[in-house]
């Protein structure tokens, strides 16, 4: 039996970005997969801003932008657009890359920070008592080994095999079906913004990847085959004529699936010493293109609180993955959703309304800007208790600081105090000055503010003493 602090199922972007947190915090962690190797598929297609902001922290965002090309908008029906140029933040577009760029730069990291991943493992067994968890299985090589371990974090996607052990019930339904995924060239291509029109027969969905290779999601409501049915080029061309008004003379396609769209979300993310991450946890339309980023999010939320409470904080910092991460599944589950469902309105005077509706919604900044920040990320928040600073809860900004960008300062881990220079800090933390008028910031190591207000109160102490921040997973000395 090996024992370690986590065991993370399933070696995907959310599994391994899990991993790569706890490595960095100096947990072990075991990694186990039961496909042989990587996938070569690439589902997803587009990493939003927020998740870039998160890999930034971490030093990969400039290497993965420069495998994708960025796309500062989204071309609706009609003349719609939701213009994502005005985010506060150094990635105001959505970048579209295939996702096997965003599982080998991930697995990359984790596997650098020390994380073990073990593939050609199926997991057969999982239980657990007050003194851990137990992941029963068998090798590539037929062999029984059971991982003993503190927590257990069940990423291995929406057939999740975790889930099912644990009896977590998935509940939701099934949207739509037989939709088509291709990757393609074309001989007349759109501009570089992703652009998606619907109409009343099924709609089609064209991002750009770069070098005039482009991620294509279709669906014909007239032609509804199981998901293991090949996807006929002919199909693909005559449903991309149909929503577009054109095929873009449509050249070389390189890779083609089907898979159908479901909605729904695990009633809790955690059961007992259990947790649920990702497509384990709440699968969606591919409306907007959330899930993969979703899962990040979740990782990097679990991963700093797991870490902290094997360093001895108070194990109750772990329920506030649920209460923090739920509400966030659920809010993109029901925009994905509506997304979805105005896209496939099929009576004529509901596609009129749908289409004269959206483009003024979006047009009036306001709106658009609010709708920009939800589908980006950027928007999302955990809100404060009674009697704290409004900020705390919220996504820090990328400040100018005195040892350089906040989020490059982050890149170390654990947490960063933000405060005035010259400000008295015990020597044991260590902070960086911010080079701005402001009040002072504890950050957490997902990037979100813990605390706020006047450092010389040292409110932000007892902060980091019930979150053990003086521990490896705590603050990191950023020296003015």
């Amino acid at each position: 039996m090996k024992h370690i602090d986590v065991v993370v199922i399933g070696a995907g972007p959310t599994g391994c970005t899990l991993a790569s947190e706890l490595a960095t915090a100096g947990r072990s962690v075991t990694v186990l997969d039961k496909r042989a190797a990587p996938s070569t598929l690439s589902r997803a297609f587009g990493v939003h801003a927020r998740t870039l902001e998160l890999l930034d922290a971490r030093g990969l965002a400039d290497q993965l932008v420069a495998t994708g090309a960025p796309s500062s908008g989204l071309r609706l029906w009609r003349g719609a657009a939701l213009n994502l140029g005005r985010l506060s933040s150094r990635f105001p577009f959505v970048l579209v890359t295939p996702q096997r760029n965003v599982d080998a730069l991930l697995e990359a990291r984790a596997r650098e920070r020390g994380a073990d991943i073990v593939r050609g493992f199926t997991v057969t067994g999982v239980d657990q008592d007050r003194s851990g968890v137990r992941v029963h299985g068998h090798d590539s090589a037929g062999e029984d080994v059971t991982f003993h371990a503190a927590y257990a974090v069940g990423a291995d996607g929406a057939h999740s095999t975790v889930r099912t052990m644990i009896g977590q019930p998935f509940p939701g339904k099934a949207v739509l079906r037989s939709i088509m995924l291709a990757d393609v060239e074309f001989a007349n291509p759109p501009d570089d913004l992703v652009t998606v029109n619907a109409v009343r027969d099924g709609f089609a969905f064209i991002a750009p990847y770069g070098d005039n290779l482009f991620r294509v999601i279709a669906w014909n409501r007239r032609h509804q085959v199981d998901d293991s049915a090949p996807v006929d080029r002919e199909e693909l061309r005559a449903t991309i004529r149909t929503a577009m008004g054109t095929d873009y003379g449509l050249g070389d396609v390189r890779w083609q699936s089907r898979f159908h769209s479901d909605e729904r979300q695990v009633p809790q993310y955690r059961t007992g010493r259990v947790f649920l991450a990702g497509d384990a946890a709440h699968v969606h339309s591919p409306a907007g293109g959330q899930g993969m980023n979703t899962g990040i999010q979740d990782a990097v939320n679990l991963g700093w609180k797991l870490a902290a409470v094997l360093g001895g904080a108070d194990e109750s910092l772990l329920d506030t993955y649920q209460s923090e991460r739920h509400p966030v599944g659920r809010l993109v589950l029901r925009s994905s959703g509506a997304t979805m469902r105005m896209m496939t309105v099929r009576p004529w005077i509901l596609r009129k309304v749908r289409n004269v509706a959206v483009a003024a919604l979006l047009g009036f900044p306001p709106i658009g800007d609010a709708i920009a920040r939800m589908f980006s990320g950027i928007g999302i928040g955990y809100g404060h208790r009674a009697g704290e600073n409004a900020l705390v809860g919220r996504r820090v900004e990328d400040l100018p600081t005195g040892a350089g960008r906040l989020y490059e300062v982050m890149r170390s881990g654990g947490f960063v105090l933000v405060t005035e220079p010259g400000a008295q800090v015990p020597g044991d933390v260590h902070a960086v000055a911010r080079t701005d008028a402001g009040p002072a910031l504890l950050v957490r190591p997902d990037g979100y503010i813990a605390w706020a207000g006047d450092s010389s109160s040292g409110q932000w102490r007892s902060v980091l003493d019930r979150w053990s921040a003086r521990t490896s997973t705590g603050a990191r000395a950023v020296s003015r």
